[in-house]
Formats: C-alpha cells, sequence, structure tokens
C-alpha cells in the first residue's frame, strides 16, 4: 500500500455510523482493526444527535480518528422543515464532545436547503467556524426524483437556488472558511450516472468547486481592475491557482477581453492560494 497510506485513513460513510445496529457498527470495526498498522487511523461519519461519552469510548477505543457531523444547517426551522430530527444545539454539543475525546471533528453543510436562503447559509458556515472543525463539507442542495423535496419543487412550493446563485454563494463560503484557516474537504456531490439521470433543476454542475473558485478570481479581478486607470493589466496569481483564474474553458479570459481588458499573468508562488494582485501593465517595467 506504500508509505502514503499511513497519511490516510479508513473511512466509513454513506450513513450514520453510530446509528446503525450497534452489534453491526462493531463488526464493521473489528474488520478494520487488522489494518490500523497500514493507516493513520479511521475516519466515520454520523448524525449529530447520535454522539454521546459512550459511543465516543467506544469509537476511540478502536483508533476512531475523525469524525465528521452532517450539520446540515444551524438555523432550527430549515432543520426542522426539511425533517433532520436534530437541532442547532445537538451540532454544538456534539462538536465539542468529539474534540474533547482528541478527535478530528468534520462538519458537513448543505446550502440551499429548503427553508434556507444565502443569508442563512452564511450564518451557518459563520457557526460552523465558531466551532472550530478541522475540516469541512459543503454540499449544494441537489432535487432528487422520487423524494419529498421533489414533489415541493415541482408544486412550487421549493424553489431552488439557480446554479449562478450557488456558485457565487459558495464562492463566498470558500473565502471564509479559507479565511479562518479550515480545510474544506469537499465541495460540490461526486459526479455519478444515478445522479445525472435522477436530479432535477439546473444547480448541479460536475465541476461546480472549479466554478466557484473561477468565481472568486473573476470578482477579485475586477474588485482590483475598475480602479486602474488602463485596460492593459498584469495579474499576478500562484501558479497552482492559474487555471481558476483563467476560467473553466478560460470563460474568465474571455470575459474580461469582452469588457475590454487586455490581461496578461505572472506566476508567484509566494502567494496565497485564493491571493491575486492586479495593477497597469505599466508599473511593471
Amino acid at each position: 500500500m506504500g508509505a502514503s497510506a499511513k497519511e490516510t485513513e479508513i473511512a466509513f460513510f454513506g450513513g450514520s455510523f453510530t446509528a446503525i445496529d450497534r452489534a453491526y457498527m462493531l463488526s464493521l470495526l473489528e474488520a478494520a482493526k487488522p489494518y490500523l498498522d497500514y493507516f493513520y487511523g479511521i475516519r466515520v461519519s454520523t448524525r449529530p444527535d447520535c454522539i454521546d461519552r459512550e459511543v465516543l469510548t467506544l469509537l476511540q477505543a478502536y483508533h476512531v480518528t475523525a469524525v465528521e457531523l452532517g450539520a446540515q444547517s444551524m438555523d432550527d426551522s430549515v432543520l426542522e422543515l426539511n425533517r433532520r430530527g436534530h437541532t442547532a444545539q445537538d451540532v454544538v454539543d456534539a462538536s465539542r464532545l468529539i474534540k474533547s475525546f482528541g478527535m478530528s471533528l468534520g462538519l458537513q453543510m448543505m446550502t440551499g436547503l429548503d427553508g434556507s436562503a444565502p443569508e442563512k447559509d452564511v450564518a451557518t458556515a459563520e457557526a460552523f467556524i465558531a466551532l472550530r472543525p478541522d475540516t469541512v463539507r459543503i454540499y449544494p442542495t441537489v432535487i432528487m426524483r422520487g423524494t419529498a423535496l421533489c414533489d415541493r419543487y415541482l408544486s412550487g412550493a421549493f424553489v431552488p437556488y439557480t446554479l449562478d446563485e450557488s456558485v457565487s454563494l459558495c464562492a463566498e463560503l470558500i473565502l471564509m472558511f479559507a479565511k479562518a484557516d479550515i480545510n474544506i474537504i469537499r465541495l460540490g456531490l461526486h459526479c455519478s450516472e444515478s445522479l445525472m439521470q435522477n436530479s432535477l433543476g439546473d444547480n448541479y454542475h460536475p465541476a461546480f468547486k472549479e466554478l466557484c473558485e473561477s468565481k472568486i478570481f473573476f470578482d477579485s479581478f475586477l474588485d482590483q481592475a475598475r480602479n486602474l486607470q488602463e485596460k492593459h493589466v498584469i495579474a499576478t496569481i500562484h501558479p497552482k491557482s492559474l487555471s481558476k483564474f483563467l476560467g473553466q474553458r478560460k470563460s474568465n479570459l474571455r470575459q474580461w477581453e469582452r469588457m475590454g481588458y487586455r490581461v496578461e499573468w505572472r506566476l508567484d508562488d509566494t502567494l496565497d492560494k485564493y491571493e491575486l494582485g492586479v495593477c497597469n501593465a505599466t508599473e511593471i517595467s
């Protein structure tokens, strides 16, 4: 498996691990036990209301090193409307308990849930940051056929974010978590045949994270360029951020050119991931 395996974890996802039948949960942990020498530890995901001292003591005994909570929202009215079965306080209590056991805390949120709004999603991100998780996952709500949310969508009771609205919101969330030095380990749903065939609405995109990161650079460029005297400008970015700066299929660059800008760029590996500098071309000899 190689030395890199010691930096990875065995993961149990796709459900609420601590809410399943206890004997079955223990059998899964026992099955992982022989491989713990090869991996850093075990990561599990579960519900905020399925965490207590007893279960964390058990998980700790099996070398579980990270617990992710499907918090989804920190607005109780949104949680109730979407029948989540837990409260925002449950998230707070479970998060603090996980951290007190020395485990890595992950929080998962869903933007655009029924009853939510961009300002409520931003407030959820702010509440997450206050809890100081080690990692965050952000999943924009996608409507799937055969669900209660699908029925509300088809009846007009639920109006989802458009793709542009979702991208703008999540671009803002990226910067919030980056400023707080909290790692986003997933943004957007993994593309699958089932998802493509059974989702409704227009707010899903297989390269969602790339769209959001490109939006960050598009907005940052305009914020700086509009204050310059020239349309011929030099942008300075980190080498690994060049594709995001240019946009998907160079969409950002084409849009700037349509706005009359002549854009050149320089690479600087001392810059942060989302840092961008823009100046008049004449300022650089």
